[in-house]
């Protein structure tokens, strides 16, 4: 235990400088990230799970990338310490990692969480495999790299109860076009605070949880060689697309969780930082729209 300990010790360090010298985490969240990783770890897999009053059916399904494999585990114990027990939560990793595994994250497999191989290195597969194996299960996607709080997986599963039609994220953008029917660059794309409001632009962003509903999306969703031509760096605008495509709509959770907690360590290798500042999420768009025929004009 110690020397796990002194091992991630290192990690942290490594990763803290990083992500302070680039800024890609914030001061305020470092404190909260190490303690709440610390108490994690501290924690089998058993305990983690004790803590559970019980069990959603719903499966859990997200990927991971080499830089974050070490930290990973954190995210995992805290997909296993929820206050209900998902199903089963799947990672899916490229199948390069076969046998290479880190001793902290394979020593999690077990009745809940699994590890499946995949052929693509892009980050929708986090859910379009879920979508071919289990396709008549209520799945929630998520981030590889944060900490998710003990209520996070039961909120959304209660909303999904109340409105069983629609895709659910605890956080939604909403895809923006000003008066003259052009999109504005991403970062102009307003964060949503109302619950249920009846527009057809608002883009669940997957860092908070999404639950997608069985057969919510259109056949499109798993059509690699058109998602790598049209958005092959932004999921979360593709499985909106796909929402559309089968005349679906997205709302705010009326009822999120906690924001999740940023795993330290994980911030400064993220396709965010290629999709915000060089604005990929507006061409990707762009791309999506003009392929469907897709015309909002002004905000749909």
């Amino acid at each position: 235990m110690a020397f796990v300990f002194c091992r991630l010790g290192l990690q942290v360090f490594y990763c803290l400088f990083w992500d302070t010298l680039l800024y890609t985490m914030k001061l305020s969240e470092l404190p909260r990230s190490l303690y709440h990783s610390a108490r994690l770890l501290l924690q089998s897999p058993e305990q983690l799970q004790r803590q559970a009053t019980g069990t959603l059916p719903v499966i859990v399904t997200l990927t991971s990338i080499p830089s974050r494999m070490q930290m990973l585990p954190v995210t995992i114990r805290s997909l296993l310490a929820q206050d209900r027990t998902p199903e089963k939560i799947v990672l899916w990793i490229h199948e390069s990692h076969k046998g290479k595994l880190p001793a902290a994250l394979a020593r999690l497999q077990g009745a809940v969480f699994e590890i499946r191989y995949s052929p693509y290195t892009f980050s929708h597969r986090k859910l379009i495999h879920s979508l071919a194996e289990f396709p008549d299960k209520i799945l929630i996607t998520c981030d590889d790299d944060h900490l998710y709080p003990p209520s996070a997986l039961r909120l959304l599963y209660e909303q999904h109860v109340l409105f069983p039609d629609v895709v659910i994220g605890n956080r939604c953008r909403e895809i923006f076009y000003d008066n003259d029917g052009r999109l504005l660059p991403y970062l102009q794309w307003p964060f949503v605070q109302k619950a249920l409001i009846d527009k057809r632009l608002l883009m669940p962003v997957g860092a908070f949880l999404v639950l997608y509903p069985p057969h919510i999306l259109s056949e499109e969703a798993t059509n690699v060689a058109l998602f790598t031509t049209l958005s092959p760096k932004s999921d979360d605008l593709w499985f909106k697309a796909c929402t559309l495509l089968n005349h679906k709509l997205s709302i705010v959770s009326p009822n999120p969780s906690p924001n999740p907690i940023p795993v330290v360590g994980t911030q400064y290798i993220a396709l965010k930082h290629l999709n915000n500042k060089k604005d990929h999420k507006r061409t990707q768009w762009e791309r999506i729209a003009a392929h469907f025929a897709f015309e909002f004009g002004r905000t749909a």
